[in-house]
């Protein structure tokens, strides 16, 4: 039987990010998504004007509320680009949507570069915080890690993988998550790092790549997508968190250079690297 994995997130109709990318590879990913859309946009934020944009919030009341009639229960959760409301509606509802060996990842996607994104505030951080207590996953970036905390003087410091290893573990520890993953750290020399930390066995491990040219939007919606479908396939968490990273880093490198960058990165020409990885430990499980 498949696992039935529910996507919570945005849906921007142009541009390859949030719901636009989640389902179809986790669907590929050989898991069987369900959708409940946080909002609808004509496209994402990321430089394209000013776009529509439909909050959803009280559609998901009569969405989840259909469900409950169905007592439909998820073996995953995924929850991107919330929003004020949806994240409310989520931190009175996961339950009953969830069993308990529900895998929940939980990206928190509220800000970058040192600060909360336009619409974000302290109130929201403060739900956030909530929220994060159901997940299993969580992987804010170095600026999220530091708000999460209630220390947004860190979210301006230099990164490095020793703080963000003391980032993740803190997380863990003020919010009992079994997993931290500190994502996109933005290290000297050009290079691109990452932190996962696991409770248990109380262990920290790190992964830097050289940075790829370009700021292309969709990789973080692209990483937790990859990096759920890894561990949901039996993969150990950070190795899933490696194979997700060398997912992004070829698709970068096979999207051709005069993209327009808007709209995300050429995914499709990594899919079967990630797909042959994911059936390879299936394959191993199954003898």
């Amino acid at each position: 039987m498949l696992d039935k994995v529910l996507i919570s997130q945005d849906l921007s109709c142009y541009g390859q990010v949030s719901l636009g990318v989640a389902l179809p590879l986790l669907g590929a990913s050989g898991f069987a998504p369900t959708v409940l859309p946080t909002a609808v946009l004509s496209t994402h934020t990321g430089g394209f004007g000013a776009n529509s944009y439909l909050d959803l919030a009280d559609e998901m009341l009569n969405i989840i509320h259909h469900w409950q009639q169905l007592d439909l229960k998820f073996t995953a959760i995924y929850l991107g680009y919330l929003g004020k409301r949806a994240l409310s509606v989520w931190l009175n509802h996961y339950q009953t949507l969830a069993i308990p060996s529900t895998i929940t990842l939980i990206d928190p996607v509220m800000g970058d570069n040192g600060r909360l994104y336009r619409g974000f505030d302290d109130d929201y951080v403060k739900e956030m915080q909530a929220l994060i207590k159901t997940a299993t996953i969580v992987t804010p970036n170095f600026t999220e890690a530091a708000f999460l905390l209630d220390q947004p003087q860190l979210a301006t410091s230099p990164p490095t993988i020793e703080l963000a290893e003391k980032l993740a573990r803190t997380l863990a520890e003020k919010y009992s998550i079994p997993t931290v993953v500190i994502t996109g750290i933005d290290l000297a020399a050009d290079q691109i790092g990452l932190v996962c930390y696991e409770q248990k066995p109380d262990r920290s491990q790190s992964f830097v790549q050289p940075k790829l040219a370009g700021n292309f939007f969709g990789t973080g919606d692209l990483f937790a997508s990859s990096l759920l479908a890894g561990v949901l396939a039996g993969l150990a968490t950070p190795v899933a968190c490696k194979l997700a990273m060398d997912f992004i880093s070829q698709a970068i490198a096979n999207t051709p250079k005069n993209h327009d960058r808007r709209l995300g990165i050429n995914y499709a020409s990594s899919l079967d690297f990630l797909l042959n990885t994911l059936n390879k430990r299936r394959r191993v499980d199954a003898d």
